[in-house]
């Protein structure tokens, strides 16, 4: 299947998911985040703000924050990159481009996210065999995926049923190494914590 229909596809499943069942996954899969030693070891996290129909992040995003962990969540800048700034609380948030919530913190640069212990990204689906990420296509996190260094764990959060097999790639699709699914976190790239 080519990325447009498997995205179509993906698009039109996460849009019959109901608030309720959307936000009780989004509880379990954080619950299976905070429990893994290398998420509480992070000093500071890049992750995002989620929007629609994506696995839930607010929770996420608070507990960390909670928990001692400096987030960094992405400014969408006009060539589609990623600059980075620091979340301060649920009250540090205003629409950005396209209405997805930023923090009106000073921003880092795109280079921030290099100094990240722990990156979470969105996905459409992951390949359980590669770990190539299905993204929306604008090429922001395969961007700022190239700039995470080689042994930071990088997690996507993603719904059942969206770790898949056959995942078409290009040659600028970075893998992440691990999926988190309100079931557990899958390890789909060897090799990291």
């Amino acid at each position: 299947m080519d990325k447009p229909k498997l995205r179509a596809r993906i698009v039109t499943a996460r849009a019959s998911i109901s608030e309720d069942a959307r936000h009780a996954a989004a509880v379990q899969t954080r619950e299976s985040l905070l429990d893994q030693p290398w998420v509480q070891m992070a000093g500071l996290v890049a992750c995002y703000w989620s929007a629609g129909s994506e696995p839930e992040t607010h929770g996420l995003v608070f507990a960390l924050w909670k928990h001692g962990a400096t987030v960094i969540l992405p400014v969408l800048r006009d060539d589609n990159d990623l600059d980075w700034a620091v979340y301060d609380g649920p009250d540090t948030l205003a629409p950005g481009r396209f209405g997805i919530m930023e923090p009106v913190d000073t921003r880092r640069g795109v280079d921030a996210i290099r100094t990240a212990a722990l990156v979470i990204v969105p996905a459409l689906a992951v390949d359980r065999h590669t770990g190539v990420r299905l993204g929306r296509g604008g090429g922001s996190y395969d961007r700022a995926l190239a700039r995470v260094g080689p042994n930071v764990p990088t997690v996507a959060l993603l719904h059942e049923g969206e770790l898949l097999e056959g995942i078409p790639a290009e040659p600028h699709d970075l893998p992440v190494r691990y999926a988190a699914l309100p079931s557990g976190i899958t390890r789909v790239v060897p090799g990291c914590a």
